[in-house]
């Protein structure tokens, strides 16, 4: 069944917040937490920054689940207004997502296409 969640993008400092927000509403994440060193074909990043949070999930209320990532200076990324919380849609199927791709991304910017990672089937573009 689809289902929206909430991405929250931070420049180095998940692993912190979703520590606050776990204490807050009292659960637990809920896979195992994705660091940047567990993507064998991730980008190459610094010593220090394959400790960094690459993908986390965190239950809240109402079956709502907040999901983060670190974003990297040493890849070029910046936390900003229009990146910082993203809506992620959660769909039934492969061809359902790349039309809701489609839809969203045209005339949009910064679009990462879609592709098979870790956590599940994932894209992410910034809509016009």
């Amino acid at each position: 069944m689809a289902k929206v969640s909430t991405y929250l993008n931070f420049q180095g400092t998940t692993e912190e917040a979703f520590n606050f927000y776990a204490e807050i509403f009292q659960t637990k994440t809920l896979l195992p937490v994705v660091r940047f060193k567990d993507m064998p074909d991730g980008p190459e990043v610094s010593v220090d920054d394959r400790s960094k949070i690459l993908h986390i999930e965190l239950p809240i209320l109402g079956g709502h689940i907040l999901m983060g990532t670190d974003m990297l200076e040493s890849l070029g990324q910046k936390v900003e207004i229009g990146n910082n919380i993203t809506i992620n849609l959660e769909l039934d199927s492969v061809e359902e997502a790349d039309a809701f791709y489609a839809k969203l991304s045209a005339k949009g910017s910064s679009s990462t296409g879609m592709s098979h990672v870790p956590w599940g089937y994932w894209g992410c573009t910034l809509d016009r």
